[in-house]
């Protein structure tokens, strides 16, 4: 946008130089991001007073906690295991026999005193694969491990899902794969394509809650899906699945997975899960506590970059979507008639959005 300092409405701003505005846009970008860093999120988040260890709005005592585990997946998962090392510090490491694993991506691999960041898969290539499943069978074996008076420390991040592959039988990692480049390829939404891969896997859709048998399981996650549906993000491996097996083969039928080559295993497996019912849970399952925290969103990015934007002196419009948005082209039409709109008449002179449209190839 073109427009000046702030100004009462109805009274048309002074204009900004091109090199102003590149610099303001620059600044209010970097505001944005310093907002979601990993690290920083983990630290609001988490810390430790004294004998207490406050997650959230969660107090819990460290003298009744044997060992902490921490474990999970995501693209910014080295930066918050780094940032929970540093907040639990060398001797609460040493005391609490902190171990975890991480499935990340093979560019964020860096050495860490207590937790392994394991390399699940190649950078810029967000699939699932054999490394990723090994990774994944880790997770589920330390959480089946620990015992009621331990914590687990569950961290989640974008990318999750692909990260956290961990098929049932008799579904392999070569359907899963076509599964997910059919669905990119074809402008699926994250819902979606999270309704299906949960109903195919041991350790999405709950999965991971159901495994740990630890005292208290808590998840910190940076949401990447619009309106933060805790069974969708990384497909929700600390969520009880609300999705039914009908929804997941409804979203096959939707993108002819069959005539696209999906394979017969995919439609049977799930059909004969629908025929099972939904199952109670155990009482070794039931009595693992799980809380779940957002810790950082879409929202907390763009709510940044409208605060920067004010402290330069413009009168911001902003807007976080909450659910899907529909297909690129579209969104960036009505985003370009907006900006035209705003710079003709007086009013709000800086439009920030933030959403996640999708594309589908042709």
């Amino acid at each position: 946008m073109a427009a000046g300092p702030k100004a009462p409405w109805g009274i048309t701003p002074m204009r900004r130089s091109a090199d102003r505005l590149r610099r303001d846009g620059l600044e209010m970008w970097r505001a944005g991001l310093e907002a979601v860093r990993a690290d920083r999120l983990v630290r609001e988040a988490f810390r430790v007073e004294g004998t207490k260890c406050l997650i959230g709005h969660e107090v819990l005592d460290l003298e009744t906690i044997r060992q902490i585990a921490v474990v999970g997946a995501g693209k910014a998962g080295a930066a918050m295991a780094a940032a929970v090392e540093e907040v639990l510090g060398p001797e609460l490491l040493e005391q609490k026999q902190v171990t975890g694993w991480l499935n990340v991506p093979e560019d964020c691999i860096r050495p860490l005193a207590r937790i392994h960041l394991h390399p699940a898969r190649p950078a810029q290539v967000n699939e699932p694969t054999a490394a990723g499943v090994a990774g994944s069978q880790e997770i589920l074996r330390i959480v089946s491990s620990l015992g009621p008076q331990d914590l687990c420390l569950c961290l989640i991040s974008g990318g999750g899902s692909a990260l956290l592959p961990a098929p049932v039988e008799p579904i392999t990692l070569e359907d899963k794969l076509a599964l997910t480049r059919h669905f990119s390829a074809c402008g699926a939404t994250i819902n979606e394509i999270n309704t299906v891969r949960k109903h195919l896997s041991q350790i999405k859709g709950g999965g991971l809650a159901r495994a740990c048998r630890a005292g208290h399981l808590v998840a910190l996650i940076i949401s990447d899906v619009l309106g933060d549906p805790l069974d969708v993000i990384a497909s929700g491996p600390t969520v009880e699945d609300p999705s039914t097996p009908e929804a997941a083969l409804a979203v096959l039928e939707k993108y002819d997975c069959l005539a696209a080559g999906i394979s017969p295993r995919v439609f049977g497996y799930i059909r004969a899960k629908a025929r099972q019912g939904r199952r109670a849970p155990t009482a070794a399952q039931r009595a693992c506590r799980v809380t779940n925290l957002i810790i950082g969103n879409n929202a907390t990015a763009v709510n940044a970059v409208g605060r920067a934007a004010e402290h330069l002196g413009y009168v911001p419009a902003v807007a976080s979507a909450t659910r899907p948005e529909g297909y690129a082209e579209a969104i960036g039409q009505h985003l370009a008639e907006m900006a035209v709109s705003m710079r003709a008449r007086a009013g709000p002179d800086c439009l920030i959005t933030g959403g996640e449209p999708v594309v589908k190839l042709v």
